[in-house]
């Protein structure tokens, strides 16, 4: 209810209110913000946004990780064939340093940033080629008498290679 001064009176009057008004306590009740429920639920979507977007994130970097050492693992068989043409077909003489030497941008030095050559052995009619990835991932490429094997490990996370601790890629 709303009092006021009668102009013609001066007396107080009551009113009741107005249809469709509200109470200056309703009022301050309305502007006072939000109840903690909401705060919390806007809380509780949010985290889960959150949830959901981090992994995806981190995916591509990851996935880069493992394409470097799969293209390097490619590389050095290549380099692997031209040793083995240079050599009357046999890969017999092939290791780090005979890749390096051939395809000098292939590194084959211990790295923390970036793929290297960690192992290639040969034989006279086939080869071994692995490369080390920056998250431990070993990619390897096994030719035995032409036929070609490609097997992924991953000792360090386990779930590396297509999300298992070994598989074929």
């Amino acid at each position: 209810m709303l009092l006021h001064f009668s102009q013609s009176t001066n007396r107080a009057a009551v009113e009741p209110p107005a249809r469709g008004s509200r109470s200056a306590r309703g009022r301050c009740r309305e502007a006072s913000g939000f109840t903690l429920v909401e705060l919390l639920v806007v809380v509780l979507i949010i985290s889960i946004l959150v949830a959901i977007a981090i992994p995806l994130f981190f995916q591509p970097a990851e996935n880069a990780v493992d394409a470097q050492a799969k293209s390097l693992a490619r590389s050095a068989a290549t380099a692997a064939a031209a040793i083995a043409a240079n050599n009357q077909g046999s890969y017999a003489t092939l290791s780090r340093a005979e890749v390096h030497a051939e395809e000098p941008a292939i590194p084959i030095a211990v790295s923390q940033s970036e793929a290297y050559v960690s192992k290639a052995t040969g034989t006279a009619s086939g080869y071994e080629v692995t490369a080390r990835a920056t998250n431990g991932d070993e990619y390897t490429i096994d030719d035995a008498a032409g036929e070609t094997t490609r097997k992924c490990v991953s000792e360090v996370s386990a779930t590396g290679c297509e999300g298992a601790k070994e598989s074929s890629w």
